[in-house]
C-alpha cells in the first residue's frame, strides 16, 4: 500500500505522528489530498510527521479492507517510530468525512486490540452512521447529500448493507466508547453528518471520554477544504489548531 510521508527537512527531535486519512465517501479520494488537509496544517504549524495511506477504495474491495489498510499504516507508524522520528506517546489519528469515519473506526479497533495507544483523534465531519439520521435523511446539501451518502455506504458495506452492521464498519453502532482518546471535531449545521457527529461526541462524553465539537453555519460538506477562503473555514482551522496545540502540550 502506498503511503505518503511528510516530515520536516531538518528534524532534531522526536515529533508527534499524525496518521491522516483522506475522505471521499469510501469510494473516492486519494492519499495526496493530505496536501490540502488540516493534518498538513497542524504539522506545518507545530511540527509533526504525517502519514497518509492510500487505503483500498470500496469499489475495489468493500469493508473491512480500508480499515485493515489504515491499521497497517498505524502499525507501520508505531513499529518504525524511531526511524520516522515519531514520539510514540503522541500518536494522533485524524481525517475528514469518510476519513473521519475511518478515524473513529480505527481508534475503536486499536483500543480493542490493545497494542497501539492513540493519544488524540480528530474525526472531522465524520461519516459514521450507515443508517439515516434526521440530518442525513432528505439532505440536499452541497458536495454530499442523501443520495450520495446511500451510494457510499452501499458500496462500502457490500453484502452487509441493510443488515446487522459491525461497529468497525459504522462506528455509530458501538455501545461502549470508553477508553478512547481525546476527540475534537467540527461540522456544518446544514450538512448530512451533523447529527451523527453530535451523537458521537455525546456518546464519548457519556462514557467518560473528553470530547469537543464546534458547529459552523453552512451546508457545504468539507467546507474547510473546498471553501478555504471563507470566514467559517478560517475559524474552523484556527480553532482546531489551538485545541490541538493545547492538548498535545499536555501529553
Amino acid at each position: 500500500m502506498k503511503t505518503i510521508v511528510l516530515s520536516p527537512k531538518q528534524q532534531t527531535e522526536k515529533l508527534p505522528g499524525i496518521l491522516w486519512i483522506h475522505g471521499g465517501g469510501y469510494m473516492l479520494g486519494m492519499a495526496s489530498m493530505v496536501h490540502f488537509s488540516c493534518g498538513k496544517l497542524l504539522a506545518q504549524r507545530y511540527g509533526a510527521v504525517v502519514l497518509s495511506p492510500a487505503y483500498t477504495l470500496a469499489f475495489r474491495s468493500p469493508y473491512p479492507t480500508a480499515l485493515h489498510d489504515c491499521y497497517a499504516a498505524l502499525e507501520y507508524m508505531w513499529d518504525h517510530a524511531d526511524e520516522l522520528g515519531i514520539d510514540r506517546n503522541k500518536i494522533i489519528v485524524g481525517g475528514e468525512s469518510a476519513g473521519g469515519g475511518l478515524t473513529a473506526a480505527l481508534c475503536l479497533y486499536a483500543r480493542d486490540k490493545g497494542r497501539i495507544k492513540v493519544a488524540m483523534h480528530l474525526p472531522l465531519y465524520p461519516m459514521l452512521d450507515c443508517y439515516d439520521t434526521e440530518s442525513s435523511r432528505a439532505n440536499k446539501g452541497r458536495v454530499w447529500n442523501t443520495r450520495r451518502n446511500h451510494w457510499g455506504w452501499k458500496n462500502y458495506l457490500g453484502e452487509l448493507y441493510g443488515k446487522d452492521v459491525p461497529k468497525y464498519a459504522s462506528p455509530a453502532r458501538e455501545v461502549d466508547y470508553s477508553d478512547l482518546p481525546y476527540c475534537y471535531t467540527f461540522v456544518c449545521d446544514g450538512e448530512p453528518f451533523l447529527d451523527e457527529t453530535i451523537a458521537y461526541v455525546e456518546n464519548l462524553r457519556k462514557d467518560g471520554v473528553e470530547a469537543d465539537i464546534d458547529i459552523y453555519e453552512g451546508n457545504v460538506h468539507a467546507f474547510d477544504m473546498l471553501r478555504f477562503w471563507t470566514k467559517e473555514a478560517k475559524e474552523a482551522k484556527e480553532k482546531l489548531s489551538q485545541i490541538y496545540k493545547a492538548h498535545i502540550d499536555l501529553i
